[in-house]
């Protein structure tokens, strides 16, 4: 970003490790505090301007009153292993025994960090599908791999944003330890259909190596989708790690609850690294998160279409401004075009919008490596909000100059 803000510094070259050196701090988490700093409507970073279901926040009160205010066991309450062990088997068609399989980690960030470096060594590569979730490529570089990056292509003839075959066979080497599959996929909606799925199933088995999944959409679809988890298929189940967790499909970011769903062996070094990574998730929200995966099949139903309203609001507010959105399949992203505006690159278009329209998005190209043009014609919006707040996010875009209209 061209903008300093608070925490931001110059870096000492001698005072810190190349690995850190390497990448740059989150643009999701910059904007959030431009948006601080500027005012206006927060559509950067994808966390709810709404509360938690009722029955979740009465369950973490019952835990702070009841005592549940010390150390957990290391890797997860037995409770909470438990529940995510029946929603792993019956949602996800992942046969999971609690004591085995289940590491309950500080969000579901924190479960790939501490994956990736519990299976990978130097010299190791990862295949990343970009655009990415921004901490991908730093996760693999801290575990002390190289991030192999394979494009997910720009939707084009009605086809969603897809992968070529040949270039995802080559990226492929004796080095490759493991690729991130990220379903439903954050930044672009994209959600992985059983056959995409199935050809990676094949160069993994082909290869010898894991996948580890970041599934924390994996509730919130559109247009009757079905989430496929890659360690259903067949050949996958002791090669897969799935991570998914709390924060997003109860609307809980703040807590940091996520977990690693992985073969025994795999656990043991997941749990390893976990242990000295953070000792352990807040115990009080592990009970309420148990609350959580309790709740009936008709609370997941009225998740994903109150965020198939949100999706359409967002979606019209974007084609007013004369954007072009590229509709996602699941998750709570809205990717838009920008090349019509003239602007010489997304930062460019970003801090215009934050400083002079008051609404924050994120810059595309943090979704991409960052020696690569890529994503420099797009931006996006995080959708996780009260309808009051989209509205008023339209509002304020409505004094966007369209494209071909004196900006000044």
């Amino acid at each position: 970003m061209s903008e300093p803000v608070e925490g931001d510094g110059e870096i000492n070259a001698v005072r810190i490790s190349e690995r850190a050196g390497s990448f740059q701090e989150s643009v999701i988490r910059e904007m959030t505090r431009l948006h601080q700093i500027y005012g206006g409507v927060n559509l950067a970073q994808g966390f709810p301007d709404f509360d938690p279901p009722a029955e979740i926040l009465d369950a973490a009160c019952r835990a702070l009153r009841d005592g549940f205010n010390q150390y957990a066991i290391t890797w997860g309450t037995p409770r909470l292993r438990e529940a995510v062990a029946r929603h792993a088997t019956e949602f996800n068609a992942i046969p999971t025994d609690p004591a085995a399989n289940v590491t309950v980690c500080c969000g579901a960030t924190e479960a790939m960090i501490a994956t990736l470096i519990a299976v990978c060594n130097p010299g190791d590569e990862v295949i990343v599908f970009t655009p990415f979730y921004e901490n991908y490529g730093p996760d693999a570089i801290l575990s002390g791999a190289t991030p192999v990056y394979v494009e997910l292509h720009e939707p084009r003839g009605g086809a969603d944003w897809r992968f070529d075959l040949d270039e995802l066979r080559a990226a492929f080497t004796r080095r490759t330890r493991a690729i991130i599959v990220n379903t439903p996929h954050n930044p672009t909606g994209h959600v992985f259909d059983r056959s995409e799925l199935e050809v990676i199933a094949e160069l993994c088995m082909r290869h010898d190596c894991l996948a580890i999944t970041d599934e924390i959409y994996e509730h919130i679809l559109y247009d009757g989708r079905p989430h496929v988890s890659l360690a259903s298929l067949d050949g996958m189940l002791d090669r897969t790690v799935t991570i998914s967790g709390a924060s997003k499909t109860f609307s809980v970011t703040g807590w940091r609850l996520g977990w690693a769903v992985a073969p025994a062996d795999i656990s043991i070094g997941i749990r390893r690294v976990h242990d000295f990574l953070t000792v352990g998730a807040p115990h009080p929200l592990q009970e309420a998160a148990v609350a959580a995966l309790a709740l009936p099949d008709s609370y997941y139903i009225s998740l994903a279409e109150k965020y198939a309203e949100r999706r359409e609001r967002v979606r019209r507010m974007v084609e007013a401004t004369g954007m072009r959105p590229f509709v996602p399949q699941g998750a709570y992203y809205l990717m838009a075009d920008i090349s019509d505006f003239g602007y010489p690159n997304d930062v460019e278009f970003s801090m215009h919008l934050i400083r002079e329209i008051g609404v924050a998005v994120v810059p595309g190209s943090s979704f991409y490596p960052k020696d690569s043009t890529q994503g420099s014609n797009k931006i996006r919006f995080a959708f996780p909000k009260r309808m009051e707040t989209l509205d008023a996010a339209a509002d304020r875009l409505a004094r966007l100059a369209r494209p071909g209209s004196d900006r000044d």
